[in-house]
């Protein structure tokens, strides 16, 4: 089980550019990298962590009510060099960067300036004298905090109630994955800076317990250090993913992941909308509202089939089937009910949710105001605020549980649709028409996400629409949005040999491309194919 296997760590350059696919340069990146670290910090460095961005193919908005997701690991990454700094034996104690675990932190883009920061120890508990440790971590969306979140995990959970400080390291930081696509720049980044600091200081290879699903914990509660609060795709993606597979995520009853191979004959090209969503900004009407219509919806939908549910308990909807079907095997370590099982709970749920509909509602949009949701719930007004309102702030006037709902259900059928087909053609081998025919169909799949996204859950807009649109148009397979939505990217399955003249037309077709070529152009629309999850490379 990938979970349970220790991360790649490489000393062959041969080895480890093998498993990282074909469609970038890694070599001249690589080679790049390592020659400016030795500029700047006048060393070779000791490794190189490379955590990849990820894109999902199928199964928007449905992890945080627990259902499974089939995300891949792209061959754009996050590298980070890293090499310990000597510090002189007589030193002036003042300066910063000689200080114990100090960090001088740059990057390869100019417009991001060199950062210096130092780990302060913290007595956690005076009778036994454990330290802990400090590091200032604003909730900004800068380079270096993502870098900074890294180093806060390993300092503690590595360098607590320890006589061992952390070594002082200069770090040299580069990326291919677009920011602010929908890619998972960020997690890619917290990804590559724990593994950094994990491997400066000795850990990667000494401590047996440091497994993929380890990293993964780990890279989930360093995220939250910034203010990202992620259900655990993003990380899984970024280091569990092998190349040609797509990864399928489940959450319930835990966090699990397996491969199922794409089948050959196509690609995927991601393609950046331009439409840029601040999450800051749209959350009370976007992302932050989709949570809290589909929790109070899986309550009012738990009240409709007869599950019980706590006053306090915000359940999720793939806890409301699981309850429903009496389902077992849910402890710890659990695998819950088979794939079989749970595909034909979903289908059933179409009519279920029907029941989300405010009573007595001709709206075609369903949407419930808030005194309406309230009744529909079963709790007073001040259990339902404490419960769904008090930690979370949105901006509505009616709130959508049916079409929400309604969305969910039928996207988490398309993942288990979606991975049937990979594992079936997997299974049969080479097919005659050259996988032609499973392809459609997963395309098929992937627009109709796209339009349920666009319908139901509301999260697409015009940008991403006429987008997916013009990809279908220039051959596309199927074309969706990926990541949370609003902007930001879509992913299209493209066939091998059309690749280069599906990115000239959309190129030519999607008006804010206009004018764009080179490099300029490479950076919004681009060919990836399912790569390997992230590794370490270390210098003899």
């Amino acid at each position: 089980m990938s979970a349970q296997e220790r991360i790649p760590v490489y000393t062959d350059l041969k080895d480890l550019y093998a498993s990282l696919g074909t469609s970038l340069d890694h070599v001249e990146r690589w080679n790049n990298l390592t020659e400016e670290f030795e500029t700047r910090f006048g060393t070779k460095p000791t490794y190189i962590a490379r955590a990849p961005g990820r894109v999902n193919l199928i199964g928007e908005h449905i992890d945080y009510a627990l259902f499974g997701v089939l995300p891949t690991a792209i061959e754009r990454d996050i590298l980070i060099a890293c090499a310990p700094r000597e510090v002189p034996a007589i030193s002036p104690t003042d300066e910063e960067h000689h200080a114990p675990g100090s960090v001088i932190a740059e990057n390869l883009q100019p417009k991001y300036t060199r950062q210096v920061f130092t780990p302060i120890p913290t007595n956690v508990d005076e009778q036994v004298h454990v330290e802990g440790w400090h590091l200032e971590i604003p909730h900004q969306l800068r380079w270096e905090n993502y870098v900074k979140a890294g180093y806060y995990g390993v300092l503690n959970e590595y360098f607590t109630g320890t006589a061992t400080q952390p070594l002082p390291v200069d770090m040299l930081v580069t990326g291919s994955v677009p920011a602010g696509s929908g890619l998972s720049s960020s997690a890619a980044m917290v990804v590559a800076s724990t593994l950094a600091f994990l491997a400066i200081n000795g850990k990667l290879e000494s401590d047996t317990d440091i497994t993929k699903g380890h990293l993964v914990k780990m890279s989930m509660e360093n995220e939250k250090r910034v203010g990202v609060n992620s259900g655990g795709m993003d990380q899984a993606a970024s280091v569990m993913s092998v190349p040609s597979s797509v990864l399928y995520i489940t959450f319930y009853p835990s966090l699990t992941a397996s491969p199922a191979p794409l089948p050959t004959g196509a690609v995927l090209v991601c393609a950046h909308s331009l439409k840029v969503s601040d999450k800051a900004l749209t959350a009370k009407k976007g992302y932050n509202l989709r949570v809290v219509e589909t929790l109070v919806g899986a309550r009012v939908l738990a009240r409709t089939l007869g599950v019980a549910v706590g006053a306090r308990e915000k359940i999720t909807l793939r806890e409301v089937v699981g309850k429903f079907t009496a389902e077992t095997d849910v402890g710890a370590g659990g695998a819950g009910m088979d794939v079989d099982a749970l595909m034909g709970v979903l289908q059933k749920m179409a009519a279920a949710v029907e029941a989300l509909k405010p009573p007595g509602s001709t709206d075609a949009e369903f949407g419930a105001t808030m005194e309406e949701m309230v009744a529909m719930s079963g709790l007073s007004a001040e259990e339902f605020h404490e419960v769904y309102m008090s930690w979370v702030e949105v901006d509505a006037t009616h709130f959508k549980l049916y079409k929400r709902a309604k969305h969910v259900f039928s996207e988490a059928l398309r993942v288990l649709q979606f991975r049937r087909l990979c594992l079936d053609a997997a299974a049969a081998g080479p097919a005659a028409d050259g996988n032609v025919a499973v392809l459609k169909d997963l395309g098929r799949l992937m627009n109709e996400s796209q339009t349920s996204c666009a319908a139901d859950f509301e999260c697409s807009c015009e940008e991403l629409d006429e987008l997916t649109q013009l990809a279908r148009d220039a051959g596309a397979y199927g074309s969706r949005l990926t990541g949370a939505g609003w902007g930001g990217c879509t992913v299209s399955l493209v066939p091998e040999d059309q690749v280069e003249a599906f990115i000239k037309k959309v190129s030519e077709t999607y008006p804010p491309y206009k004018g764009l070529d080179g490099e300029a152009l490479s950076e919004v629309i681009f060919a990836t194919r399912p790569s390997s999850g992230a590794c370490v490379y270390k210098f003899d």
